[in-house]
């Protein structure tokens, strides 16, 4: 489920839910748990996804690299270590590799980082990720980006390691050379990206709590620019 949908799609499954069932949110941004609980009781697990996929046509999924989930606890809740041990022996059974962090929050942040840094470019550009690590100038814009991510996470009381992060970016490119981002998937088709969610996300939550991102700005209006453009009705699928 896309950011932009899970409101709609928390309304939609609420009358279907048992009252013990458990939800795990694979997707990206940081605010998703928060967006379904407000719409649900149930439990909400945060979960971080590290997948390279493509959808070359329709019903046709391709796997370009990694398939890692990390989990951990939103809120204190009780049984909460159980429920996630539970999950990670689950996902073993599918041979998915899973990791429990005990600051998840900080992990959906450096996921968020790594999108701030590559989906926007990769959709501006429709390059791969190997392609951008390639041009000086495009790292240069990455590392802006990411800076201001770090900025405004500290602001929101999470703290993220500048030399890690910059590590992340970088090795995207070598484990995911061949990938193009969700957002320039989504591009290409001309349907709507997530990028309020990512690069428009730090470009709101800065202006909220008084941290210049103008970097994160740009990306994020030149990728709703071309939205913005796009002919009346979906593009090639």
């Amino acid at each position: 489920v896309k950011s932009t949908d899970t409101e709609t799609v928390a309304q939609q499954i609420a009358p279907h839910l048992a009252q013990d069932a458990l939800l795990l949110s694979l997707q990206n941004g940081v605010d998703n748990t928060v967006v379904i609980s407000r719409q649900l009781h149930q439990t909400v697990i945060p979960a971080v996804v590290y997948v390279a996929t493509a959808m070359p046509a329709p019903g046709c999924v391709t796997h370009n690299g990694r398939g890692d989930l990390v989990i951990g606890a939103a809120t204190a809740e009780p049984d909460i270590e159980q429920t996630l041990q539970a999950l990670v022996d689950f996902f073993a059974t599918a041979q998915v590799p899973v990791r429990i962090s005990p600051d998840v929050m900080a992990e959906l942040w450096s996921k968020l980082l790594v999108n701030c840094a590559y989906n926007a470019i990769s959709g501006l550009s429709q390059m791969h990720y190997a392609k951008l690590a390639e041009l000086s100038s495009i790292r240069d814009t990455q590392r802006a980006a990411v800076r201001e991510v770090i900025a405004v996470a500290a602001a929101d009381g999470v703290q993220l390691s500048e030399q890690q992060s910059m590590e992340a970016v970088d090795h995207i490119a070598v484990a995911m050379a061949g990938q193009k981002s969700s957002t320039a998937q989504d591009m290409a088709r001309h349907k709507p990206t997530e990028i309020d969610h990512l690069n428009g996300f730090i470009a709101r939550r800065g202006l909220e709590l008084g941290v210049p991102t103008p970097v994160n700005q740009t990306l994020h209006a030149l990728v709703k620019l071309v939205e913005s453009g796009y002919a009346t009705g979906p593009g090639p699928c």
